[in-house]
């Protein structure tokens, strides 16, 4: 198994501190999901220019939208062919298409 990188105590803290950060960020953005104040088209547009949105998982942004959870995110990221491990910065144009097609119903 292969060892974590060997930081210096300043290098540790600043990592944990960025990545708590990004958890706070992140966290916020599935909150407006759920209340429908952003939109998963706004959220795909984000994703271009926005690297801590851009690497959240598309199954848990999934399961943030009102009325999925997480049997029915798996099942629409399985009909329109998405792997459990994508990316929203990783989807292709025919994927985000369908994944709003299959949203807006």
């Amino acid at each position: 198994m292969p060892q974590p990188p060997a930081l210096t105590p300043e290098q540790r803290a600043a990592a944990l501190e960025k990545a708590a950060r990004v958890r706070r960020e992140r966290a916020v953005v599935k909150e407006k999901l759920k209340m429908g104040n952003l939109t998963l088209t706004q959220l795909l547009a984000q994703a271009d220019s926005d690297e801590t949105v851009g690497k959240m998982k598309v199954v848990s942004v999934l399961e943030s939208l009102p009325g999925l959870g997480k049997v029915k995110a798996r099942r629409l990221m399985e009909t329109v062919g998405i792997s459990d491990s994508r990316r929203l910065q990783g989807l292709g144009a025919k994927q985000r298409e369908s994944l709003l097609k299959e949203t807006a119903r």
